[in-house]
């Protein structure tokens, strides 16, 4: 069976609905019709601090992958470019 193209998929997330509203705000300028979800739980001060997804329909993914690459983000660490992996390689502990 074919994916639908009209599914909801997460383009990125981040820690923040303000952060999330603005590149919801730069995808729409540049075509791309965005969402979010999370920001409820993104603010609660816990262990585990919540976070807040931006969702693209699937047909759109790749032009929006695009379209974030040229949002400059706030701090790197502010987005996670790649929202499937759980690997924290990236850190540096030296």
């Amino acid at each position: 069976m074919a994916d639908d193209p009209n599914q909801p998929v997460v383009l990125t997330t981040t820690p923040t609905e303000v952060s999330a509203a603005m590149i919801v705000a730069a995808l729409e300028n540049q075509g791309v019709v965005a969402h979010t979800t999370g920001a409820l739980t993104s603010g609660f001060m816990a262990a585990v601090p919540g976070e807040v997804q931006i969702l693209v329909r699937r047909a759109d993914l790749e032009q929006a992958r695009d379209a974030l690459r040229t949002i400059e983000p706030a701090s790197d660490s502010d987005l996670d470019l790649d929202p499937d992996s759980d690997s924290d390689s990236d850190s540096d502990l030296d």
